[in-house]
């Protein structure tokens, strides 16, 4: 293929450059395309158009490939730690085993949140959804940590990194405490990061909490599937805010708001309630059909993917732990039991295989969360706490990108064409 794409326009051909990254497609350098014919490219939703160049994260939705820095995802989450994902994300390779002590510890030591915030808490009404809490609050981390939001200091934009990551369970176990009217617990240093939201999140000031090591290891897992996914609507989000020179943790709060919408961030929570629907297994056919019917609004939710046409890897790794947590939780909930029939069902049915619906992450996450305890309400949080460490990353990077400008998208206009000003008088 020649290194230049060739267009004409209005009778002019211009040339532009192809780009080639480590892997994955090419991409057409069209920066100067407004300068040199007075036109604009017209792609709604961004999804031919690569908006920056990054390091972090690779998809190949026809293979059904998602890496972290090289690393394959179904590695990451059978052997490593969301802590050293983290690290691996921010830094961009492994730690070594006193760089991983000194980074947790470093996370450890940011987990408490200024006294404060506590007061800032009991402003919401009990009621509050988790993820509107968790906007307020993070987008108020910027009225207390003065010491970390100057964005040209890169020891500055560290420390915001480390503190959102570290304080972002804390937050979210807050959220949970205050909706069902328990009292704050404060962080416990001897437990690892994941250990520790769960007690925040389930114990109770008058009795040892004690953590179950499978749980733990559960939702460590999803942790990691969810700590970064490329360019997404949250991640653009991040970004485009970030492009102005806004603080860190405005722009990590503008990324939590674009997660809470339910086309991207309450997929799980939709799955779940599918399942409920459904009720029990003797069910599924029905229901199959009914999703085969193109007259019929019914959609099976956690089938198939907008990126993924191949099975999801993400899935492949909740697939296990789905039965891990079931067996160590003694599960006899009906619902779970549509969910694993559901899933099998469909993986051998030729109407899903042809179309590709594979179950996709969120099809596993949201009922292992619930098998757990946490209410739907509280799945968006989760999502937002495991993906403030892509945030950050890719907000880090993009800081430090010098090619980065402030990001002003362009329309395609068809309101009306100029015309003057009538007298109310006149109207």
């Amino acid at each position: 293929m020649t290194d230049t794409a060739k267009l004409s326009v209005n009778g002019a051909d211009h040339d532009y450059k192809i780009m080639s990254g480590s892997i994955g497609p090419e991409v057409i350098d069209i920066r100067k395309l407004y300068a040199q014919t007075g036109a604009f490219t017209f792609d709604p939703g961004f999804t031919s158009t690569a908006s920056c160049e990054s390091g972090l994260t690779y998809i190949d939705g026809d293979e059904g490939v998602l890496l972290h820095r090289g690393y394959p995802i179904g590695q990451l989450a059978e052997h490593s730690t969301f802590m050293e994902v983290c690290y691996l994300l921010l830094n961009g390779e492994l730690p070594t085993e006193p760089e991983l002590t000194d980074f947790s510890y470093t996370i450890t030591r940011h987990t408490m949140l200024h006294e404060q915030l506590m007061t800032f808490y009991r402003g919401f009404r009990r009621d509050a959804h988790p993820m509107a809490v968790m906007c307020g609050v993070v987008g108020a981390l910027s009225a207390f940590y003065h010491d970390s939001t100057d964005i040209t200091d890169p020891r500055q934009r560290m420390i915001a990194s480390h503190r959102l990551i570290a304080k972002m369970p804390t937050i979210a176990a807050m959220a949970y405490k205050y909706s069902v009217g328990q009292p704050f617990l404060y962080p416990d240093n001897s437990l690892s990061y994941t250990g520790n939201f769960l007690r925040m999140t389930f114990g109770v000031p008058a009795e040892p909490y004690v953590v179950n090591p499978v749980i733990e290891k559960a939702l460590d897992r999803i942790f990691i599937l969810h700590a970064d996914h490329e360019q997404n609507a949250s991640t653009s989000t991040v970004r485009l805010a970030g492009s102005s020179g806004a603080n860190p943790f405005a722009c990590i709060a503008a990324g939590i708001a674009c997660l809470w919408g339910p086309a991207h961030g309450g997929a799980n929570e939709a799955a779940l309630n599918m399942l409920r629907e459904i009720g029990t297994p003797d069910r599924i056919p029905h229901y199959i059909e009914r999703a085969k019917d193109k007259n019929d609004p019914f959609r099976l939710m956690g089938f198939g993917h907008r990126v993924y046409k191949n099975y999801d890897p993400r899935a492949t790794v909740m697939q296990k732990t789905v039965r891990e947590v079931f067996a160590a939780l003694k599960v006899t909930d009906p619902v779970f039991e549509t969910a694993l029939q559901l899933e099998e069902m469909a993986l051998n049915d030729p109407y899903f295989i042809e179309k590709k619906l594979f179950p996709n992450v969120d099809f596993y996450s949201g009922v292992i969360l619930s098998a757990i305890g946490f209410p739907t309400t509280m799945f968006t949080a989760l999502f937002a706490l495991a993906r403030t460490v892509g945030w950050v990353a890719q907000w880090n990077e993009m800081i430090a990108d010098p090619e980065q400008k402030i990001g002003r998208p362009r329309q395609l206009y068809t309101g009306p064409t100029q015309r003057d000003y009538v007298p109310l008088s006149a109207r």
